[in-house]
């Protein structure tokens, strides 16, 4: 059995480039594109279902797409090096989101011929021979792929050319939006629900899809379509059309099938379930673990399988580089050699405390003074951050591996692997002394009586330095001693979904007034008891065997609210690209994001301001990417019809 599915396959015909540019088609290379008549040959359906998971490295992963999902919620703000992109997602004054910079674009460019890959294998994989347990994969990702794009855009169109949810095989230019109720129960709930009933229960290879993962997308499609049912805040929709369901069901009756969808999850695992420890779910070397359901696939082991170059990463899908874009350049830390020169004692490395430095986004101060306020109960703190960077100018290729000594705060000693800047969890009872700029450190950190690491409190963290992302950096086993590959983008599987995500939809539909054998609470303790239990101190580097359960689940409210719910999402998720959908399901994104703290982009500056959010309603939908409104061949006034409203002018 293959441990990996990642060949990168471009199928069908020209009409899977509908939504692009015609130079698109143009340069694609012969041997990797296939006319319509291929999907009428199993060979031809089988590397379709192939295609499917090698088109996930092409969203997830890649780092603007990232950005769109993560830059101006409540986890992620515009870092010192951010360009347009990064700074107008922020919504903070300093940009503005608009059909050119929006890189959801990524996402509507990408999932179109991926729908039409799916509908190609739906429409001939039987006739050829193809077990419908295959074809069931292809509705899952056409189910899949549709709940992305209305969730984003709105309504988006089920006709690519020949028909409603049609394989296309011939070229249009010419497109229709549908409604979003339309979306939901032509295309997402149908793909959903064939998958869940015809998909087996346990993948075929390493990472296919399962019966228990179309179980969880179509629990959040519910979920999520409830939400848009009910409307709290009343946010506007596109194209306009009433709030009903087309079958007659109510907010609440969706909010019921979410939670019992999420219960026969949980009920029913089949080769998936919970990690016992946090820090586990995301340790590089225990990558794919039963928890993880679905991810794009990258290996160090073949650049062909990876998707990439294995020594260097383009800045582009499909690499796995989103982990860069919230890592600052640490690389600018310095001590001093015993001449009292300054040296760099934290030198890139491709290891999962540290990775490439681009510095495109950083954490508000709330993530860590509120989010992340229980650092010592709550494993998902330390397994969620680096916030201790250690020495390792020592490593092969560094020219310092004979330094056994470095020279740091306080002019103390320290040897290689020891603390050469810490973020302390709280701020000192001793006030920190910074310096006025970039100071002996070289990134304006402080020092503390008796210290020999400089150290930032949480106040003191600003758009250029603030706590690494280890939960998304890169894992090799190929540094040999060294520093390895840095510069490349990783190696690792990029998580799309979890098999905790059941316990917080099923609470979240509980919230909403769902009913069954689990009340909000039980399910959100589920998720806290094993927040609790620690094996690992991971930014202490040393065992710690310590069990906080109770402490953890007696803490939890008796009343559980859709705020905490959020919280606890945000937690056990930080970072990894549901944050802005989130917000926008529960409409609470003005609530939680519309205002942040953090100090400036100087080294030195530990001066919190506050920014404030623009967030309008019309922000709660992504504009329709200008290149599909250009290649367009309709009037003016079609055009104008065809983009969400407020992203016009």
């Amino acid at each position: 059995m293959k441990r990996y599915i990642l060949k990168n396959l471009i199928l069908g015909s020209l009409a899977l480039f509908l939504f692009g540019a015609c130079s698109d088609i143009l340069e694609e290379k012969p041997h990797d594109f296939y006319e319509p008549g291929y999907f009428k040959t199993e060979q031809g359906v089988l590397q379709g279902l192939t295609s499917h998971y090698a088109n996930l490295r092409n969203m997830y992963g890649q780092a603007y797409f990232y950005n769109a999902c993560q830059t101006g919620t409540d986890e992620a703000t515009y870092a010192q090096s951010a360009d347009g992109n990064f700074r107008d997602h922020d919504l903070s004054g300093v940009g503005i989101i608009n059909p050119n910079s929006s890189r959801s674009d990524v996402l509507w460019n990408n999932s179109f011929s991926d729908i039409n890959t799916a509908s190609g294998i739906i429409e001939n994989g039987a006739a050829v021979g193809v077990a419908t347990s295959l074809i069931a994969e292809s509705k899952f990702f056409r189910g899949m792929d549709y709940f992305l794009l209305v969730q984003t855009f709105g309504g988006v169109p089920l006709d690519l050319g020949s028909g409603e949810l049609k394989f296309n095989s011939t070229p249009s230019r010419s497109s229709v939006r549908n409604t979003v109720p339309e979306v939901y129960t032509k295309a997402v709930f149908p793909d959903l629900l064939a998958a869940v009933n015809e998909l087996p229960d346990a993948p075929r290879l390493t990472g296919t899809a399962t019966k228990t993962l179309a179980r969880l997308i179509l629990a959040k499609a519910y979920l999520t379509y409830g939400w848009w049912l009910e409307n709290p805040n009343d946010i506007p929709t596109y194209p306009a059309t009433t709030r009903t369901d087309p079958d007659g069901h109510d907010a609440q009756w969706y909010f019921q099938k979410a939670y019992d969808i999420a219960l026969e999850g949980i009920n029913n695992p089949g080769s998936y379930g919970l990690e016992e420890y946090f820090y586990d779910v995301n340790l590089g070397s225990n990558d794919r673990n039963k928890e993880l359901m679905l991810y794009a696939d990258h290996t160090e082991s073949s650049e062909f399988y990876n998707g990439g170059s294995l020594s260097f990463g383009s800045g582009g899908a499909p690499d796995n580089f989103a982990g860069w874009m919230v890592t600052w350049n640490y690389t600018a830390i310095r001590s001093k050699n015993s001449s009292g020169d300054p040296v760099s004692s934290v030198q890139r490395e491709a290891n999962q405390f540290l990775g490439r430095p681009w510095t495109r986004m950083a954490p508000p101060i709330e993530v860590f003074t509120n989010t992340f306020a229980d650092k010592i109960n709550d494993s998902r703190y330390d397994g969620t951050f680096t916030t201790i960077f250690r020495g390792n100018w020592n490593l092969n290729g560094t020219g310092l591996t004979n330094v056994t000594t470095l020279f740091n705060a306080n002019g103390l000693a320290v040897q290689a692997g020891d603390p050469i800047l810490t973020f302390l969890n709280d701020e000192p009872s001793t006030p920190i002394v910074y310096p006025s700029g970039q100071g002996d450190s070289g990134i304006g950190a402080g020092v503390l009586p008796g210290r020999s690491d400089y150290v930032i409190s949480p106040n003191g963290i600003s758009r250029i330095v603030y706590p690494g992302f280890w939960k998304l950096g890169p894992y090799r086993t190929d540094n040999a001693g060294g520093l390895g590959q840095p510069n490349a983008g990783s190696t690792r599987p990029f998580p799309i979904a979890k098999f905790s995500e059941f316990y917080f939809v099923a609470a979240e539909a509980a919230v909403k007034g769902a009913t069954g054998s689990m009340t909000a609470r039980n399910l959100i303790n589920v998720i806290r008891a094993r927040a609790g239990k620690w094996r690992f101190d991971n930014n202490g580097n040393m065992s710690k065997i310590q069990d906080n359960s109770t402490t953890m689940t007696s803490a939890t409210p008796s009343v559980i609210t859709i705020d905490y719910i959020l919280g606890e999402r945000s937690r056990e998720f930080f970072g990894e690209g549901y944050r802005w959908y989130d917000l926008v399901r529960t409409q609470r994104w003005n609530a939680l994001a519309g205002s942040y703290s953090i100090g400036g982009a100087n080294y030195g500056n530990h001066t919190p301001q506050t920014f404030t959010r623009t967030i309008e309603p019309y922000h709660y939908l992504r504009p329709i990417p200008q290149g599909q409104i250009d290649g367009m061949v309709s009037t003016a006034a079609e055009k104008e019809a065809y983009q969400n409203p407020g992203y016009n002018n």
